[in-house]
């Protein structure tokens, strides 16, 4: 029987009373552990500004290769709205001048989507889905995050990320212009130009999105293998996977469409002790939802129970979270499997406890029936 491959998604998260570098050490250490239990992948998130370390994905996976062997390491994603082609082209070539054929070139839009956002004028509001059951897997009502990308906090944010003035390039353009570069075609005003290193890299762009929009589109039209993150946006990843597919085309990278979807999950040894240690899961969502970024990450021993109109706001994620023992949530990560069509599931995992999180890796690994 194959196995379908299984990824780590990490966000090096901060946890309340500790600090970044904790939270890095933290990182490697459980990249190390994870190549032994058998995952593919160990990707790194880019976030700012909040209580999470991955804030340079490039670096950070730089130093993750080194202190592994073989499993492949990448990024999820570069924010590419905040910086230029020839950038990540260069940075990721770099890495994989040291360690060719592991490393994960993976790019969002999310600046050029926030700043688009900000700079919109209100648009009236469709009709609210209802939750919805799919063969058993949880739709819950897309989230809307304009209000979020309208506040003063994330305007704030988008005059630090960039130069001056700047805009975001299209992202169709951004990512025509880094496989051109990566191809050795590129070119500006008539002339060629060559990124050294980064021109001919065994990279492979992997595209992510959350909707039904021109993430999914791009990944399709160049035939690139695209990640939906149910884990961010449950609402709308199914319709994303369905506008990828349908835009897909074949390329020299792929043949087919390859489809990599995204998990939050809590695994313990028995159900009550993970649905302890997800408990404080709703709250830390909720100070990312709600403006303020997010926090270290509480310890459930101390958290209390979020009020009724604050756990509203975050109900598509804590319903959408797997927790429980490792039958439970491997149940429900077939599920997932299945009713999307995966060809690979990438999961995240954030406990207060560095420990727990290990044991959450380690025993949904074995359930999974990965092998080191």
């Amino acid at each position: 029987m194959t196995v379908t491959p299984l990824s780590i998604l990490d966000l090096a998260p901060v946890s309340a009373g500790c600090d970044a570098a904790t939270a890095l050490r933290n990182s490697i250490d459980l990249a190390q552990h994870a190549e032994q239990w058998g995952y593919r992948r160990y990707w790194l998130a880019e976030h700012h500004f909040v209580a999470v370390a991955s804030s340079s994905p490039a670096v950070l996976i730089g130093q993750i290769a080194a202190a592994t062997d073989h499993i492949h390491v990448g990024s999820a994603a570069v924010q590419i709205g905040h910086t230029t082609p020839i950038a990540v082209v260069e940075s990721f070539g770099i890495i994989d001048a040291l360690y060719p054929g592991r490393i994960d070139m993976g790019l969002g839009r999310s600046g050029q989507r926030r700043q688009e956002v900000a700079t919109s004028p209100g648009q009236p509001q469709s009709p609210p889905r209802p939750w919805r059951d799919v063969d058993g897997l949880v739709i819950p009502p897309p989230f809307d995050p304009t209000p979020l990308m309208k506040s003063a906090r994330i305007r704030a944010q988008g005059t630090v990320l960039a130069q001056p003035c700047a805009r975001s390039a299209d992202f169709a353009e951004q990512v025509a212009a880094i496989e051109a570069m990566l191809a050795g075609t590129y070119t500006a005003d008539g002339h060629e130009l060559h990124a050294v290193p980064g021109e001919h890299a065994q990279l492979t762009p992997w595209i992510f999105g959350s909707t039904r929009g021109q993430s999914a589109e791009v990944a399709g039209a160049r035939g690139l293998p695209f990640v939906a993150s149910y884990h961010i946006t449950p609402g709308t990843a199914l319709d994303a996977i369905a506008a990828y597919r349908e835009a897909f085309r074949p390329s020299a990278r792929l043949a087919e469409p390859y489809v990599v979807v995204s998990a939050d999950v809590v695994v313990a040894d028995d159900s009550a002790t993970a649905r302890h240690l997800a408990s404080s899961y709703g709250r830390w969502v909720y100070s990312i939802r709600s403006g303020q970024g997010a926090i270290p990450y509480p310890d459930p021993d101390l958290c209390e129970p979020l009020p009724d109109d604050q756990a509203d706001l975050v109900a598509d994620r804590t319903a959408t979270q797997f927790v429980g023992n490792p039958d439970e949530v491997a149940d429900r990560l077939e599920l997932l499997r299945r009713v999307t069509g995966a060809d690979e599931l990438v999961i995240t995992s954030v406990t207060h406890r560095h420990a727990d999180r290990l044991r959450s890796h380690e025993l949904i690994a074995k359930r999974w029936g990965l092998t080191g």
